[in-house]
């Protein structure tokens, strides 16, 4: 795929400095590039690989002054890491998006109905009774179980499964080996000591624009629907159990926990390999720290919280200054029980 800066540029409602009729295949570092590819420069710690880059074109923000000649042509934005990031966004629509058509074999359930613009890849599996979206694209090896719904422009990747009764929103992403509506942990302790199964009959619900990344797993409801609100951001690596609830725009780093029934708030950030206890309530924006055990509610908006268990995050970092102290406290007080006791 190829455009000129100018289209580039359109696109990015920016300035041309220099030949906007060069031809861009390619996206690169700036220190990296080669002719045919498109860099930025955002951070000025850079600045010196814009002389000497061999990118055709570099995107800079529009306050930037060279400090001498640059050989690049140079598209003037208000913010450069934005706009190459929107760069990025495009491209990757281009990618994703390029794929029609059925490779065979695949299979499509009895009264299941596709929309136009649809990807099926070799060995892809749709069960009975779908309603899949306007240009859905199922990689190889994709499961979609039975009575599923997935909205439009939706990409469900190699090996990824979709269990019955889910419903997947318009925009969403889920990459490979994830598994959305696996059966919840549900088991009921029996007087002999045995363990008899809870069956989950319940789903998930992925609203619209979730990512959900690479052998993550979500596991539907005992009755209802785990959820996943829109916009929310899955790491890899991620357990959510059955009734749980995802606010919007929350982000979740890899190797979290969430036990079932807990609800997190909207707009939080969770670190990578935070624990959450079952049947909590997660207050909007709150943030927690790598490697948190959160074991009770947050009721406070916006709150940053640390350590195992969990707690105000200031008063985590103080403490932990105090325990690296710990051994000159010790050495200290000794000295004083000995002065003491003289």
């Amino acid at each position: 795929m190829e455009f000129t800066v100018r289209q580039i540029a359109t696109l990015l409602a920016g300035d041309v400095v220099g030949d906007d009729t060069l031809v861009i295949s390619g996206l690169a570092k700036i220190d990296e590039g080669q002719p045919g590819d498109i860099s930025f420069l955002s951070n000025l710690k850079y600045e010196t690989h814009l002389y000497t880059t061999g990118s055709s074109a570099v995107i800079v923000d529009r306050t930037f002054e060279a400090k001498k000649a640059v050989a690049a042509t140079l598209i003037q934005v208000d913010n450069a890491y934005s706009a190459f990031t929107r760069l990025l966004e495009e491209y990757y629509k281009l990618i994703s998006f390029s794929r029609q058509g059925v490779e065979e074999p695949s299979f499509v359930g009895e009264n299941s109905q596709l929309g136009e613009k649809i990807y099926r890849g070799a060995f892809s599996y749709i069960g009975r009774n779908c309603r899949i979206g306007q240009n859905v694209k199922i990689y190889p090896h994709a499961y979609v179980g039975n009575n599923v719904t997935i909205g439009d422009n939706t990409i469900i990747h190699t090996g990824a499964r979709v269990l019955d009764d889910c419903l997947v929103g318009n925009h969403c992403v889920i990459h490979p080996n994830a598994v959305i509506g696996s059966e919840g942990f549900g088991f009921a302790p029996q007087a002999d000591g045995t363990y008899k199964t809870i069956p989950q009959l319940g789903n998930v619900v992925l609203e619209d624009y979730v990512n959900v990344g690479s052998n993550t797993t979500i596991d539907c409801a005992t009755l209802g629907s785990t959820i996943i609100r829109r916009g929310a951001k899955l790491d890899n690596l991620i357990q959510i159990a059955h009734n749980v609830e995802i606010g919007q725009n929350t982000v979740i780093a890899a190797q979290t926990g969430i036990s079932g029934s807990t609800k997190i708030g909207d707009n939080c950030v969770i670190a990578g390999q935070v624990g959450f206890a079952g049947h909590l309530t997660i207050a909007n924006g709150t943030k927690v720290g790598a490697q948190s055990g959160v074991g009770k509610n947050v009721t406070q908006e916006g709150l940053s919280i640390n350590s195992s268990p969990a707690f105000d995050l200031k008063e985590s970092m103080r403490s932990l200054a105090v325990f690296r102290r710990l051994p000159e406290l010790d050495r200290r007080l000794s000295v004083l029980e000995k002065k003491t006791e003289k």
